[in-house]
């Protein structure tokens, strides 16, 4: 029985938890993120409460405490089942406790059990996470704070266990009973230009003239109801950096922690000439998220586009900007999977006009999520010899098996790479971000009033790219110094992106304190190398954050070396455990312990259990009631919406379809784009002259004499797409490149008229340069 509220008690009282506050410190590339939540029973008895809550994939929390009353007490790591253990055995011997560990299906997601609180006690509960910030299109830098956990859906057959998704509850946003306030401070190496956000901030505050350091809040009475994004961006963004964390005092010399570790952050540089040349090969394979969430607007406020409709739009995009000569396929799913064709096909105009035809039939329409067997099916299908396959996955996120996900894609990763989109609020980062990572690909987050096309069409940049191969690192540092690295190598480099490397330095060197580092890759058969040099005098004190970062990236390839091995390799599992307890990061296989010894008397009553809600985007009318009701078994309107505790005055009709909208306008950029043939070229006809805003006699008029229809109205096209269409060039600059080459395939004499009449139908003043003709 789900309770909608997240109450176990019939007199639907407040729950415990009322207040978040976070101070966030970023320096540069990397932050700490330190985040109390106040807690308070107004219960007649002691209460046990869970509060389940993600964290970013990428994330090490590194501290944990815990205050009740004026008593506080700080959380030590332990192994997993001894913490639990110890846990179990003070809640029974009445003392108060709190446990800290990771989901056993995703590693973004945390379960705090916050212990038996005495009635009307208050308690408060401080958390420490480090993290890396991930590259936008933009050369922004995103911060995300998780707040909503969408509903994770568990495939059949799943044990659940004890782990965070059996565990999540949910209200509708806006009445969410806790409070956000968020400050943070931003340091940087290179001076800082802007911040934004998806919420509303006080004014960027600088700290220095450099405008090197910062500081800016989120502006007064947030209600956490959505993911909080904070976007840092910087001067000369691409300039590599290195910086040397010393080591912590109080360990022991040639430990992880008692060594300094070097965090690089480094750009490559790709040489125009090979960058201008887009691949013609490849197998593309869009798999598509089609679970009933899928159903959800993009975001919040009137007039957002489902996700599920910017889909179809992005499908439309892609399909126009595969260049001929490759080959593709479009796979759906949600409880079952769906494929357009049962092998991937030559890109044709036919097979393209066929996949067109079934994306605009596309609805959101398979249940829940369950991506493990669409991509085994995937991987079942021999790779064509000559086409390196791209999967390019769309999904909002919401899986419930994430590590089986991110090992079977591991285990295929040398026979393609993966871009990954998660869409709206509540994507899982873990999922995401761990698919581009193992897949050698790239990973983006569409959120808040983001389109998603231009981030689409960026990793579709990359894909078409000349591969990297051959890559190497190598550091060079004085004889006394020995370097460990703390990161896997690099698999994947693309141009314009970042690779950040740990590295633990052991050992002094007595005169030189300079060391370098050398990466080295070819590129279209080009070889081509990188170097940057750096101190190994340690950088002012920058609280342990790069040892964590460090520590966390050995322990995550260390855990997936353990679950490959199924646990039969020796030592593996206690080389996380130490490092986990010797760093304070947490890891699988540990969990953050604290015990108040009070006086060890037995609480008196009964120990209530309560979950803290979590808030959750509300869907169109009572579609969440009819979401939710699928998931449970109930197909009555009134049986679910009873256990849901929807207080809306729904119909039948309401409850079994969507309410009806009115018909959107038709953006003319898709509608321009929709109208181009494979091959690159436009045909002139009344479709066309509606987009252009004209007659067909209108445009068909002024068209030079010697010139063929076809060409006429591909030129139109593309003066007008840089005549009124600019601002959106990273979407359309794939199939314009197309209509180049299809017009010079042609071999037209009167191109420079061509272009000179329609600048003056359309009243533009392109040149034919700025064309590429």
């Amino acid at each position: 029985m789900v309770n909608c509220c997240g109450l176990v008690t019939v007199k639907n009282e407040p729950v415990p938890l009322k207040s978040i506050v976070v101070e966030v410190s970023v320096q540069g590339h990397v932050a700490t993120v330190s985040s109390t939540l106040q807690y308070e029973n107004q219960e007649q008895s002691p209460l046990e409460a869970i509060f389940v809550f993600p964290l970013p994939g990428e994330a090490a929390v590194c501290r944990f405490s815990a205050k009740i009353g004026q008593t506080e007490v700080v959380a030590e790591v332990q192994e997993k089942q001894k913490a639990q253990e110890q846990y179990d055995d003070a809640l029974s011997s009445g003392q108060q406790a709190f446990l800290l560990e990771e989901s056993d299906e995703s590693p973004d997601v945390f379960k705090l059990s916050v212990g038996s609180l005495p009635p009307g006690e208050k308690a408060s509960v401080s958390l420490d996470y480090v993290t890396e910030l991930a590259v936008q299109a933009d050369d922004g830098l995103r911060l995300c704070l998780p707040a909503v956990l969408n509903p994770r859906y568990l495939p059949q057959g799943s044990d659940s266990g004890s782990g965070g998704s059996a565990q999540v509850s949910s209200v509708p946003a806006g009445s969410v009973p806790y409070s956000l306030s968020l400050s943070a401070h931003v340091s940087s190496p290179h001076p800082i230009s802007r911040v934004e956000s998806n919420c509303p901030l006080d004014p960027l505050n600088y700290l220095n003239t450099e405008k090197t350091q910062a500081t800016v809040s989120l502006a007064a009475g947030h209600q956490f109801d959505r993911d909080v994004e904070l976007l840092l961006y910087y001067q000369d963004t691409y300039q590599p950096t290195a910086i040397v964390e010393a080591a912590q005092a109080s360990a022991k010399p040639g430990s992880l922690m008692g060594d300094p570790v070097v965090m690089l952050s480094l750009y490559p540089e790709f040489p125009k000439d090979v960058m201008s040349s887009m691949t013609s090969h490849g197998e593309f394979l869009f798999v598509v998220d089609r679970s009933g969430s899928m159903e959800c607007p993009m975001h919040l406020g009137s007039g957002s586009q489902d996700r599920i409709g910017s889909a179809r739009d992005t499908l439309l995009l892609l399909l126009k900007s595969l260049p001929m000569g490759c080959y593709f396929n479009i796979i759906g799913f949600g409880s079952s999977y769906e494929s357009f064709f049962p092998k991937s096909v030559e890109y044709s105009q036919k097979t393209m006009d066929e996949a067109l035809q079934k994306v605009k039939e596309m609805r959101a329409d398979l249940g829940g999520t369950e991506i493990l067997q669409p991509l085994k099916h995937i991987y079942s299908q021999p790779c064509l010899p000559d086409q390196p396959r791209q999967l390019f996955l769309f999904t909002d996120g919401e899986v419930g098996n994430t590590k089986e996900v991110l090992d079977l894609v591991k285990t295929n990763a040398g026979s393609h790479r993966c871009f990954s989109f998660g869409i709206g609020e509540g994507a899982s980062t873990a999922l995401i971000s761990g698919v581009a990572k193992q897949a050698r690909g790239h990973a983006q987050f569409i959120t808040g009033q983001d389109r998603m096309q231009p981030k689409v069409m960026q990793s579709l940049r990359f894909a078409l790219q000349p591969a990297v191969v051959d890559i190497s690192v190598k550091w060079n540092v004085p004889k006394e110094v020995s370097v460990t690295p703390l990161s896997p190598p690099i698999r994947v480099v693309f141009q314009g992106q970042r690779a950040l490397l740990y590295a633990q330095l052991t050992g002094e060197s007595s005169g030189d304190t300079e060391g370098s580092v050398t990466v080295k890759y070819s590129l279209a058969k080009q070889p081509v190398e990188n170097q940057l040099s750096f101190s190994l005098k340690p950088t002012e004190n920058t609280g342990m954050t790069v040892h964590r970062l460090g520590a966390r990236t050995l322990i995550q390839s260390l855990e997936v070396e353990e679950r490959e091995q199924d646990g039969e390799k020796e030592g593996v599992k206690e080389k996380v455990i130490e490092l986990s307890v010797q760093s304070g990061v947490s890891s699988a296989f540990t969990a953050f312990i604290a015990v108040h010894k009070g006086d060890g008397e037995a609480l008196h009553g009964p120990l209530l259990h309560r979950h803290v809600p979590t808030p959750m985007l509300k869907l169109r009318g009572c579609s969440l009631t009819g979401f939710f009701s699928k998931q449970l078994g109930f197909f009555s309107k009134q049986g679910a919406c009873e256990v849901l505790e929807c207080d809306e005055d729904c119909d039948e009709e309401d409850f079994d379809s969507p309410a009806p909208t009115s018909k959107p306008v038709r953006d003319p950029l898709l509608q321009l784009i929709s109208l181009q043939k494979a091959s690159g070229s436009w045909v002139l006809e009344a479709a066309l002259a509606e987009v252009l805003v004209k007659t067909e006699e209108e445009v068909s008029k002024p068209k030079p004499a010697q010139v063929d229809q076809e060409v006429w109205a591909t030129v139109l096209a593309l003066v007008w797409l840089y005549g009124f269409k600019m601002e959106a060039q990273e979407e359309w600059q794939f199939l314009a490149m197309k209509a180049v080459s299809w017009i010079q395939a042609q071999k037209v004499a009167s191109v420079s008229e061509c272009v000179q009449a329609g600048n003056t139908l359309l009243g533009c003043q392109v040149q034919k340069d700025t064309l590429g003709l």
